[in-house]
């Protein structure tokens, strides 16, 4: 009888397991968002092959 009772509590706590990290985080993660404009410091905006010195 004890068995059964250990048997029934560890298929509880697979089914819990197995539903929570199902769950957890589908379609919950939130949107990033940039506020700062894009900026590469100062790198130059043309490749250095096309720049005329």
């Amino acid at each position: 009888m004890e068995l059964l009772g250990i048997l029934l509590f560890g298929l509880w706590v697979l089914i819990v397991t197995v539903c929570v990290v199902l769950t957890d985080g589908r379609g919950h993660t939130p949107e990033i968002r940039s506020t700062d404009p894009w900026s590469v410091g100062n790198l130059p905006s043309e490749p250095y092959a096309s720049l005329r010195m």
